[in-house]
């Protein structure tokens, strides 16, 4: 059986993601042999701070689709508002060191994820440095070296914040969606590559189109392409919390069909030479707001040729 690679990141928002989440997930990783991708939150859980949107009818949907009450639990959906949020790299740095010990990746996801999501692209020059800044203190203070990796929360991301990450030093970034690892180009330079993510999130997906928990992991491996690229995100709210079992029922499923999820990096070392692309800022299905975009992947497949095939007249 030929094997395909899967690129297999977890983004952690939340205090009760870190606490909870990611410990099951080092578990349920451990049982299938796997490593994978944890990009961490630092800072102030203010995920609570959302509530607010439901204001916009594309978030209250996506809310309703996911139930997410039952999904994230209450203390996550008011984290950060009739309460100051509490800071997760301060409490539960050792989490961190859980997921390096075993052998996974870590890196930089925000300081502040609801911060970020709401102001990052409206942020002023100064103000954009010093987020990322907080956040790459509060990840060396916990594991005793700087992040060499990030990805923005919610793919919120521009030129101006690739231009303004490249200061930092990451060896690559996942901040956007995509179809293949590529070399940003901002005015004329190149920066760091990007590993973009292909595939739908569970709260994408879920309540539309007939997806729900039963035939979710089937309509999800439906989308692997057998040989080409495809990188997945799983949340620790959501594959370490209410969609453990589930996430690990996926995973035998990947084992099965000869999948194997892997960390970016693998996915980055195997590519020889990322071609140059763009940055662009579109809308994704069953998401509220614009998100970075490898601009190619929203250029429209082209039609192909049957010129050389067609039967004369």
């Amino acid at each position: 059986m030929s094997v395909s690679a899967l690129g297999l990141r977890v983004d952690v928002d939340t205090f009760r993601g870190t606490r909870e989440g990611v410990p099951r997930l080092l578990e349920t990783f451990a049982k299938h042999g796997l490593r994978a991708t944890f990009f961490f939150t630092l800072g102030p859980d203010n995920m609570g701070r959302h509530l607010f949107r439901l204001l916009k009818p594309r978030f209250f949907m996506k809310m309703l689709r996911s139930r997410a009450a039952s999904l994230y639990g209450w203390d996550v959906l008011f984290a950060g508002t009739f309460w100051p949020g509490r800071k997760i790299g301060a409490a539960l740095g050792g989490t961190l060191r859980l997921a390096d010990e075993a052998g996974h990746e870590v890196g930089l996801h925000a300081w502040d994820h609801h911060r970020w999501q709401v102001s990052a692209l409206k942020m002023e020059p100064r103000a954009l440095h010093d987020e990322i800044a907080r956040g790459v203190g509060a990840f060396t203070d916990a594991l005793g070296r700087r992040p060499d990796c990030s990805a923005a929360a919610g793919w919120v991301s521009n030129e101006r914040v690739l231009e303004t990450k490249e200061r930092f030093g990451f060896r690559y970034n996942s901040d956007c969606r995509g179809r293949s690892i590529f070399v940003p180009v901002v005015n004329g330079r190149r920066l760091a590559p990007q590993i973009p993510v292909t595939l739908p999130t569970y709260d994408e997906a879920v309540g539309r189109d007939g997806v729900t928990n039963d035939n979710y992991n089937d309509w999800l491996l439906a989308r692997i392409e057998p040989g080409e690229f495809n990188v997945l995100t799983v949340h620790a709210e959501v594959e370490g919390g209410a969609c453990a079992q589930m996430f690990d029922a996926f995973l035998g499923a990947c084992a099965a069909r000869g999948i194997r999820p892997v960390p970016l990096r693998e996915l980055l070392a195997a590519e020889a030479l990322p071609a140059p692309d763009h940055l662009a800022l579109a809308p994704i299905e069953g998401r509220e707001g614009n998100v970075g975009w490898q601009r190619s992947a929203l250029a429209p497949a082209p039609r192909p040729d049957r010129s050389a095939t067609a039967t004369p007249a």
